[in-house]
């Protein structure tokens, strides 16, 4: 295999309509990202900062319990499901891609959860659901795709698969050096509200949790070299884009000495 040469991989061997299925389900991820974005651009997801204790989205469910349906479900229980049910190829690339994606939702779906101090104990059943729906379409075709891709003996020292690494890594640290500093804030006796956050990356962003996961999954994507991941790259970047976008609004309002200086997502650019 010459480098950059090509697929690296041959996926679905014989089955011509699973290939169609897969492509179909890959061009509705991305039909939803479209929407995401264009949703959120114009009203944030209703939680968090962005509550809207007036909206009616559900009966309410302990905020744990919603938050580990949502992620840990879909991202951890589905996806092993169709790794090892569904999929049939067995080599140290799909193995290796299994335990990046497990990395992630392990501790984004059960540790965080259980770690996390909530300031509302409760979250409507309708967004815990809204997050749930996409999560299992993206995280079945991701499965689906690493499960099934017969990759070259070589791949692994192809520059994709090695960068593609490398940012997944770097990411997954941002990610959980963020949400750390995010919680120890949340920590400080007697605190009610939201502070400032300072050091690291939120120097130069509003939101290096998101920035972090966004490089995460672009790593993804260059290392599988797949639609799967692009669509849920794009998914992604749909929802921390606008998303960041209003957090950084708010602080501003909230907060006069915000610092001027300081971005939404991608220092020095957004």
């Amino acid at each position: 295999m010459a480098l950059f040469d090509g697929i690296p991989y041959r996926l679905y061997a014989g089955s011509e309509t699973r290939f169609i299925v897969h492509l179909a389900l890959c061009g509705l991820g991305f039909l939803l990202a479209v929407i995401t974005f264009v949703v959120q651009v114009i009203s944030p997801a209703p939680y968090g900062k962005h509550e809207n204790k007036e909206a009616k989205w559900g009966p309410p469910i302990p905020q744990r319990l919603g938050h580990m349906l949502s992620d840990a479900l879909p991202g951890v229980v589905l996806f092993v499901l169709v790794f090892f049910f569904y999929g049939y190829q067995r080599g140290y690339a799909n193995y290796t891609f299994l335990a990046l994606f497990l990395a992630h939702y392990v501790q984004r779906g059960i540790v965080h959860p259980l770690m996390m101090r909530y300031r509302n104990a409760v979250v409507p059943l309708g967004i815990t659901l809204g997050g749930f729906g996409p999560n299992c379409l993206y995280h079945f075709i991701n499965a689906d795709f690493i499960g099934s891709a017969d990759y070259d003996d070589n791949f692994y020292y192809d520059p994709r698969f090695i960068l593609g690494i490398l940012l997944f890594v770097a990411g997954y640290i941002i990610n959980r050096w963020a949400d750390w500093k995010l919680r120890s804030l949340r920590n400080i006796k007697g605190s009610t509200g939201y502070y400032i956050p300072y050091g690291g990356m939120f120097e130069l962003v509003t939101c290096p949790n998101y920035f972090g996961e966004l490089v995460e999954w672009l790593g993804w994507t260059i290392a599988t070299w797949s639609l799967a991941g692009l669509v849920w790259t794009l998914f992604s970047a749909a929802t921390f884009i606008p998303r960041s976008r209003h957090n950084h609004a708010w602080y501003k309002q909230q907060f006069e000495m915000y610092p001027p200086n300081r971005k939404a997502l991608i220092p020095c650019l957004l």
